[in-house]
């Protein structure tokens, strides 16, 4: 199999990543949401013990809008699609960490993660606008962190609103490139 079949595999059976950037978007969007209004603690468990549900969450969408719902077994993309995965849980205590230091760090650090675990989806998916998406976290994130430290939620608010620009934009980008 060709790379560029493979990609085409994984932007079609993902629709460039749409039913995955629309978890994450409610999933970032009910962290702020709990951390606006209820508390920072469980604000905090909401995206990081949430996160453990994107994958199954994801594929739940997938197969609820009537298409396929992972690559097949033995699919050349499976094996970076795994490491790509497991990139931010294994992120998550280095946000923690700044965390503890100044909790406005919390949604800034987790931006910029998110950013650079997109970074892969460019190669993965084939498609470029995994680029934009990476850059504007990661700058959005560090923006954030450096400047704006009294800004609490601002980084969870602006990740769920870039998240489905960003899925919407995928899609349209997969549909068109089938």
């Amino acid at each position: 199999m060709q790379i560029i079949d493979a990609q085409r595999d994984v932007r079609t059976t993902f629709i460039g990543g749409f039913a995955g950037q629309v978890v994450c978007c409610v999933l970032w969007a009910a962290s702020a949401a709990t951390l606006t209004w209820g508390s920072f603690r469980a604000g905090v468990a909401v995206l990081v013990f949430g996160g453990c549900l994107i994958f199954p969450l994801t594929q739940l969408l997938l197969r609820l809008m009537g298409g396929p719902h992972s690559l097949p077994k033995g699919h050349p993309m499976n094996a970076l699609a795994f490491q790509v995965a497991i990139t931010m849980p294994l992120g998550i205590p280095v946000a923690l960490a700044a965390t503890l230091y100044r909790h406005s760090l919390f949604y800034p650090s987790l931006m910029i993660l998110l950013g650079a675990h997109y970074l892969p989806f460019i190669f993965l998916y084939g498609m470029w606008e995994f680029g934009a998406l990476a850059a504007l976290l990661i700058g959005s994130g560090l923006l954030i962190g450096l400047y704006l430290p009294t800004a609490l939620t601002l980084g969870g608010w602006l990740t769920a609103a870039i998240l489905l620009v960003f899925a919407f934009a995928g899609r349209r980008a997969a549909l068109a490139n089938r």
